[in-house]
């Protein structure tokens, strides 16, 4: 049996060989200047879903739930066309070029949905007196739009993966600071992002509700112009990643290695027995073998019909693969049930992108005594307060604190993190429908203070009412959202990371389909049920509580979901820190 103190200068011989052989490595290599933060540009749409939602309803005269319905498909075909982008830029282009193809892209598509409101041809006329029949789009004017969402959808598509795996690009890893930089570089994205996007749901939201669409939707397009051109002026001095060919080769050859020899029997001692190499300048790192998917061994199980080269490596790498690249795939699949439990949770914070708008049109939105309301879309700006606030609070006092009692890096897991988030959005949809149950039952009781464009009487409750709820999102995704982003960072290998940013956003797509196909169902079921319609343009006269009560039900079996998948998941850990496997514990 190996002594503590053994064990303590084995890991130190090891520390320092690696360090003389990453020192050996560097002389040959061209030293990269790093400088963190200060490179990073932060790119993003000023712009939000509920924007969007208000110019469709407003502008295009579509019905509430044809345009919810538009919002939560571009959302998700946006948020699943970053695993298209992020595939190519690992593969083929690299993070810079393909930010460089996006960010044009998403200034274009800015441009030509402003063209859509400045341009009288390019949208229906307005409405005429109240109660008359508004004119749709013609098919033109509609293609023109989607036009403009297709580029958004692209341009977006690449951004959102890529620049948060170039923004931690810039950060040295080998260094105590980089590393540091790393652990914050995530919570600070989200600050940034969320302040972004703050500025659009007040200034550029009142521009566009009080004096014009296309004034307001011109803001945006020049903002896009000048991230374009500010992006381009750093390229000297970014640290470019080079793409290493298609990370997915490796995973399917493991695959399809798999299923040939799985008639092969179990070896005793794989970690001994599997074909083990890892190539010179390998860039993830080097994995420790775990038990869990064990029929995916077989892959690295070596046969008298094998052929192996002088170097160890395999001759055939689609008849044996390597420890390492088995292990990899454990990393992916480990993964995806906590991804799928991560896509359900953000079915109940869509909701208060799009119906929590609905809600606010039909409140009292009146500051005081005073004439100014707050635009419906603006409501939104209160998760993302809530968000702002807590971020620093959370990097600066609290992860501090934690850390003293657990002794973890980050205070908590990162699941423990995300469940956190999970938890605080099923106590965000009771609260949103006891709300609006409060906001229907004052309508009907109490005099109402007018009747909203095309929807219902306006009841009196205060629209401020609907900050608790905004501000339960803001906090869960202040755990969840931030949490998931810097797990998949962390557990996907490291050749992968485009592909591992993409995940977050693809989990948003599919609860953005999960959304719609919700919304569809409870729309067509509930239209001759005694109770009414749950969702209809008016909401006085539906049952908005009963489809968030639904939301929080199935978040709850959804947490239960995510709690079971926690207890069995095993955290990736390097070769380097197999003393520290235990520290991630759930």
């Amino acid at each position: 049996m190996v002594s503590s103190r053994t064990r303590k200068n084995l890991h130190s011989q090891t520390s320092t060989e690696m360090e003389r052989a990453a020192m050996a490595v560097d002389k040959d290599e061209p030293k990269i200047k790093y400088r963190g933060n200060e490179t990073f540009e932060k790119l993003g749409i000023i712009g939000t879903l509920s924007n969007l939602l208000i110019y469709l309803t407003s502008i295009f005269h579509m019905k509430s739930i044809t345009a919810a319905t538009i919002i939560n498909v571009f959302s998700g075909t946006t948020n699943f066309g970053t695993f298209v982008a992020a595939f190519l830029c690992d593969s083929y282009f690299g993070r810079y070029n393909t930010l460089g193809f996006s960010i044009i892209a998403c200034f274009l598509g800015s441009l030509v949905i402003q063209l859509t409101a400045a341009i009288p041809k390019l949208h229906p006329p307005p409405c005429g007196k109240e109660g008359s029949i508004c004119e749709g789009a013609n098919a033109g004017q509609l293609a023109f739009l989607m036009m403009g969402l297709v580029l958004l959808i692209i341009g977006a598509g690449g951004i959102r993966p890529c620049n948060l795996a170039f923004g931690a690009d810039q950060f040295n890893p080998k260094s105590e600071s980089g590393k540091r930089g790393i652990d914050s570089f995530f919570n600070w994205y989200f600050f940034t992002f969320t302040f972004a996007q703050m500025v659009s749901l007040t200034v550029v939201v009142y521009i566009q509700s009080n004096v014009s669409w296309s004034v307001g939707l011109a803001i945006p397009a020049a903002l896009m112009l000048l991230g374009t051109i500010v992006f381009f002026m750093g390229s000297k001095i970014y640290v470019k990643v080079k793409a290493t060919g298609s990370p997915m080769t490796s995973v399917v050859q493991v695959i399809a290695v798999a299923i040939k020899k799985r008639r092969l029997r179990p070896l005793k001692q794989p970690w001994l027995s599997l074909h083990s190499f890892i190539p010179q300048k390998f860039v993830n790192s080097k994995l420790p073998y775990t038990d869990q998917f064990r029929f995916l061994d077989k892959a690295a199980m070596v046969t008298p019909q094998d052929q192996i080269n002088p170097d160890g490596s395999s001759a055939n790498p689609w008849k044996l693969c390597s420890m390492q690249q088995v292990e990899e795939v454990k990393c992916l699949l480990r993964v995806i049930p906590i991804w799928v439990a991560a896509g359900m949770y953000y079915t109940a914070i869509i909701q208060q992108m799009t119906y929590a708008v609905f809600q606010a049109l039909q409140t009292d939105r009146r500051i005081g005594s005073s004439n100014f309301e707050i635009p419906a879309a603006s409501f939104v700006v209160f998760l993302m307060l809530s968000m702002t606030m807590f971020i620093p609070i959370y990097d600066r006092l609290l992860v501090p604190f934690l850390r003293r009692i657990t002794g973890k890096e980050g205070g908590i897991t990162l699941l423990q993190r995300m469940g956190t988030g999970m938890f605080i959005s099923i106590l965000c949809m009771l609260t949103s429908a006891i709300v609006e149950e409060r906001r229907r039952t004052i309508a009907f009781t109490k005099p109402t203070i007018g009747v909203a464009d095309r929807r219902g009487a306006i009841s009196s409750m205060p629209g401020l009412w609907l900050v608790p709820q905004l501000a339960l999102a803001g906090l869960a995704e202040a755990f969840t959202a931030i949490g998931q982003v810097e797990f998949y960072y962390k557990q996907f290998p490291e050749n992968m990371r485009s592909i591992a940013g993409s995940l977050y956003y693809c989990g948003i797509g599919f609860s953005s389909y999960v959304s719609s196909l919700l919304i569809s169902i409870v729309h067509q079921t509930t239209g001759g049920a005694s109770t009414g319609n749950w969702l209809p343009e008016d909401l006085n006269k539906g049952r908005l509580d009963y489809f968030y009560y639904m939301i929080a039900a199935l978040a709850v079996i959804n947490f239960g979901y995510f709690l079971l998948c926690s207890s069995w998941y095993q955290y990736k850990v390097a070769k380097s820190d197999t003393s520290e496997v235990n520290e991630e514990s759930r």
